[in-house]
């Protein structure tokens, strides 16, 4: 099935159902004002989150050290927050989910494990050598 599909298709219908499920059992006002509670609790919780994430990339830096990890956990905390702000349920859940450091490289590593995969194969495929000349100068 197509992702967009999925996408664009799939998650509004998924957040209308349970936006309707939760509304049935507390009421269309306590729904709404939980749609916002989550998004303002979830932004300041992003906000941590990145101001942690900012000082240890900064802290790998004076150490001469990449931050990869860092950076990657950055923009896994910019998508968690933009998921936090879109109304719904289930995307909040996930926000929250990437917002926790161990859910997050639980998922990072989910998301990696093709690549990780793809550049094993290419690594196999390449020999490192070296070419030494034995011949002397003739003078």
């Amino acid at each position: 099935m197509n992702p967009f599909f999925l996408l664009f298709i799939g998650l509004p219908a998924l957040e209308i159902y349970l936006f309707i499920e939760v509304g049935g059992q507390i009421g269309a006002l306590n729904t709404l004002a939980l749609i916002f509670f989550t998004a303002i609790v979830g932004l300041y919780f992003a906000k941590l989150q990145g101001i942690q994430t900012l000082k240890s990339g900064m802290v790998n830096v004076y150490q001469n050290k990449i931050p990869i990890y860092e950076m990657i956990s950055g923009a896994s905390i910019a998508v968690a927050a933009l998921l936090l702000i879109i109304p719904g349920f289930f995307t909040d859940i996930v926000g929250f989910f990437l917002l926790i450091p161990f859910t997050r490289k639980i998922f990072l590593n989910i998301a990696l494990k093709d690549q990780k995969k793809d550049r094993v194969k290419t690594q196999s495929k390449t020999i490192d050598g070296e070419i030494i000349d034995n011949k002397k100068d003739e003078l």
